[in-house]
C-alpha cells in the first residue's frame, strides 16, 4: 500500500517519532478525493515543513516530549494546517474538537467548551482547532481567551493571513505562530508520484507535470484534485500523460493560474516596464492580462505601490497615496468592482512624470552606511534631555530652524565629523514636482555655501533648543 503523503522532503523524519495516529473516518473512505485519502495519518508520512519538523525544530519538540502549546499555524492553502494540528493531538491522545471560522459562532465555541470539560472529567486533554481563524472577530477570539489560561484546552488556529493583523493581541501572545510553507517544485514531484501509485495511474510526461505544478501554485490540494480529474479524464487514451491531454483536462483554468512560471514574472515586469515607459495602454493590456491569467489583484496591487515608490516618487508624490487608495478601494470592494481602481492607478502611474531619484538615493546610502564605520554624533546635534547631558555639551551650538530668517540655518552641519565634503544620494530629475524640488535644492545648498565661505555664521551662534 503506498504511503499516504500531503506534504513532502527529501529527509523523511525517522520512525522513533510518536505514531501519532489519526482515527479512521468518513474522510478516508475509498469514494473520498484522492487530497483527503494522501492525508498523512502518522507523522512520519509527512514530508516537507523541515524548518518545524527537523531534528531539534519547535514541533518536532512537541511531537517527541508529548508537550502541548497553543499555536497558530499560517500558511497558504494546501500545505497542511489542518492535517498537523490533527496529528499533534493524535501524538498526546487529546480530544480534537474542530471549529471552522466561516460557520461557527457563540453558540458553537460554547458548545466545544462543553466538550472540553466532559474530556477533563474523563482525565482527557483537548484541542480546540480552528480552522480559519482570522475570520473570527474581536468577541469570538476572546471567548477562547479564559479557556486557554485555565488549560482546559489547548488552543490551535489556522490562517492564510497574517495573525499579526487578522488574530487579536491578546490571543496572539499566548499562541507560538508556527509559519508553514508552500510546497516546492521537488515535493510536489514526490506527491505526484505518490498520487500516481495511488490511482495506479499512467506515467505523467515532464512538461505535464511542470504545467500541473505550476497552475498548483505550491498548493497540495488543488494539486491533487487536478491530478485526479486529469487521470479521469484521460482513462484509456495511452500509456503516457501528456501535455495535450493537461490541456483538455485543465482548459481555460491552466492559463488562469500558471503563477508559478516564466510566464507570469515576465508579465509583470512587462506590466512595469509598460508603466515606467509611460504606456498606459500596453500598462492596461497587461494588467488585465494578468489578471485574466489568475493573478490575485492584492498582489498587484502591491506591485503598483512599488511601481509608484520605484519610478515616480517625489516628481509626483500624489501617485502613491493613489495606489494606496486604489489597494483600498479593492479590499471594500471586492472583484470584479475593485478592479476598476487598480486599473485608474495603472493609468496614473503610467502617466505620471518618473522620476527614480529617490530609489537610487536609497540604494547608494544603504550601500554607503553598510561599508562606513559608526560615525558619532556630533554634540550639537545630541539629545539634551538631562543637565548632565546638557553639562557634557550635548545640544550646544544647535541653531533652531525656525529662528532662522526663512526657516533655514544656513550654514548650519547635520553630518557626522569628518565629513567636510559629503555626498550627495538625493539628486532630483527636472520633471515633475522634482523640478521644484531641485531647485529648491540648489538655492540651499548655495545659501549653505555662502555662509560656510563667508564665514558669517558661527558655530556658536544659539537659536531653540
Amino acid at each position: 500500500m503506498p504511503r499516504q503523503d500531503a506534504l513532502f522532503d527529501d529527509d523523511p523524519l525517522p520512525d522513533a517519532l510518536p505514531s501519532a495516529a489519526l482515527p479512521a473516518g468518513p474522510a478516508t473512505a475509498a469514494g473520498a478525493p484522492l487530497a483527503e485519502r494522501l492525508r498523512p495519518r502518522h507523522l512520519d508520512d509527512v514530508i516537507g515543513q523541515a524548518h518545524l519538523l527537523g531534528g531539534g525544530k519547535p514541533l518536532r519538540v512537541a511531537f517527541e516530549q508529548g508537550r502541548l502549546h497553543s499555536m497558530i499555524l499560517w500558511g497558504p492553502p494546501g500545505v497542511g494546517k489542518t492535517t498537523l494540528a490533527r496529528l499533534v493531538a493524535g501524538a498526546v491522545d487529546a480530544k480534537f474538537i474542530v471549529l471552522s471560522a466561516v460557520l461557527s459562532g457563540v453558540k458553537e465555541i460554547r458548545e466545544a467548551v462543553a466538550q472540553a470539560e466532559l474530556a477533563r472529567a474523563q482525565g482527557r486533554r483537548s484541542i480546540v482547532f480552528v480552522d480559519e481563524v482570522h475570520r473570527f472577530n474581536k468577541s469570538q477570539q476572546d471567548a477562547f481567551l479564559p479557556h486557554v489560561e485555565s488549560g482546559l484546552f489547548t488552543f490551535i488556529g489556522a490562517t492564510t493571513e497574517n495573525p499579526s493583523f487578522e488574530v487579536n493581541s491578546a490571543l496572539l501572545s499566548r499562541a507560538t505562530v508556527h509559519v508553514l510553507k508552500a510546497m516546492e517544485g521537488a515535493d510536489q514531484l514526490q506527491l505526484l508520484a505518490r498520487a500516481r501509485e495511488a490511482l495506479g495511474a499512467p506515467a505523467l510526461s515532464d512538461a505535464a507535470a511542470q504545467r500541473l505544478i505550476g497552475y498548483a501554485d505550491g498548493d497540495a490540494r488543488r494539486l491533487l484534485n487536478a491530478y485526479e480529474n486529469l487521470v479521469a479524464q484521460s482513462a484509456g487514451q495511452g500509456d503516457v500523460i501528456d501535455e495535450p491531454m493537461l490541456e483538455r483536462s485543465l482548459g481555460e483554468q491552466l492559463r488562469r493560474y500558471d503563477k508559478g512560471g516564466d510566464q507570469f514574472y515576465d508579465s509583470i515586469s512587462a506590466l512595469h516596464k509598460s508603466v515606467r515607459g509611460s504606456d498606459p495602454d500596453a500598462a492596461l493590456y497587461w494588467f488585465a492580462r494578468m489578471l485574466d491569467g489568475g493573478a490575485d489583484p492584492r498582489y498587484m496591487a502591491r506591485r503598483l505601490v512599488r511601481m509608484a515608490n520605484e519610478d515616480i516618487g517625489n516628481a509626483d508624490p500624489r501617485a502613491l497615496r493613489l495606489a494606496l487608495d486604489a489597494a483600498e478601494t479593492y479590499e471594500r470592494l471586492g472583484s470584479p468592482e475593485g478592479e476598476l481602481a487598480l486599473a485608474q492607478a495603472v493609468v496614473y502611474l503610467a502617466v505620471a512624470p518618473k522620476s527614480n531619484a529617490v530609489y537610487k538615493a536609497w540604494n547608494a546610502v544603504r550601500a554607503f552606511v553598510k561599508q562606513d564605520q559608526s560615525r558619532p554624533v556630533p554634540a550639537h546635534l545630541r539629545n539634551a534631555p538631562t543637565k548632565l547631558m546638557k553639562s557634557l555639551g550635548h545640544g550646544q551650538g544647535y541653531r533652531y530652524a525656525h529662528d532662522e530668517e526663512g526657516g533655514f540655518a544656513a550654514g548650519e552641519r547635520y553630518w557626522p565629523d569628518g565629513f567636510d565634503d559629503p555626498p550627495r544620494f538625493y539628486e532630483p530629475v527636472p520633471r515633475g514636482l522634482e523640478l521644484r524640488i531641485g531647485e529648491k535644492l540648489a538655492e540651499l545648498r548655495r545659501l549653505n555655501d555662502e555662509a560656510r565661505d563667508g564665514g558669517s555664521l558661527d558655530a556658536g551662534d544659539s537659536g531653540g533648543s
